[in-house]
Parts: structure tokens; sequence; C-alpha cells
């Protein structure tokens, strides 16, 4: 996914030019470790040839009650509608959980691009967050968007 890095860094604080393969590994390994806790659930996103697309993941890190949904895809697989489909699918997946009383999704007001995946997929905006940036086009605003179906 380096050949993504340009698109992906200004939002995610882990792109950088010095990401390499043992940092992959490690988050691997720190998803497994998330898993066997229940904290976080890590996904591949997959194109119909099996191709690594993207990843998205469903989090509890806002607190109980909450299940918060995050993604990224690969600038290659991008406009495609994959990461609509994968939130939507893991949305659905979400709504059998028993503490799934909340779904959310959380950009930063200049992702445009999230925003998009979020409002397709049935989110809408319910508050906006001040917080610290953590990348470089963070804006320091984020965008809290619910699920409704």
């Amino acid at each position: 996914m380096r050949s993504s890095f340009a698109e992906l860094e200004p939002f995610l604080s882990w792109v950088s030019a010095g990401h390499d393969v043992a940092e992959s590994l490690a988050f691997i390994e720190r998803s497994r470790e998330s898993w066997a806790k229940g904290t976080e659930f890590n996904y591949a996103i997959l194109t119909a040839d099996d191709e690594f697309a993207g990843s998205i993941g469903l989090m509890t890190r806002m607190g109980p009650g909450i299940l918060e949904i995050g993604y990224w895809m690969g600038t290659a697989h991008a406009g495609r509608g994959y990461t609509t489909a994968a939130v939507r699918a893991l949305t659905s997946v979400a709504l059998t959980l028993p503490d799934a009383g909340r779904l959310v999704i959380c950009h930063d007001v200049a992702n445009a691009a999230s925003a998009a995946v979020a409002r397709k997929a049935g989110y809408v905006e319910t508050a906006r967050v001040a917080r610290d940036p953590q990348a470089p086009g963070d804006t320091g605003t984020d965008v809290v968007r619910d699920y409704r179906p």
C-alpha cells in the first residue's frame, strides 16, 4: 500500500515513508491481541480477485455501548464502492452484537472521502468534536456520524 501513502498520510497518523514490513507485522500482532480482548476487530478488504484493497475495523475505543467503524482504501481501488460496501457489511454485523447500542464513524472535517463513504452507508452527522491534530492534514475537528437506517 506504499503507493497510496500520499493520499492516506494527511489523515492517518500511522502512514509515513518509514512504515515498513516490521510495522505492518506489529499491527497484525496488535490486531490479534485486540481481537482476543474484544476491543478491536480489523479486517482486510479484498477485491473479487482476492487483491488486497484496504482495511476496515470495528473498535470499542469510544466507550461502553458504542462501536466505531474505521476504514481506509488504497488509491488504486478508491472510488469503486468497495469501502462503502465494506462499511455496510460491517454495520450489518455490528448490529447483531450485544454491545451495539450505537454505531459511529468519526473522521476529520477535511476528509471528504471518508465523509462521502459514511453518508452513503447511512451515517449522519451528530456532532463535531475538537481534538489535537494527529496527522498532517488534520484540522483538529472530528465529525461524528451515527448510523441511522
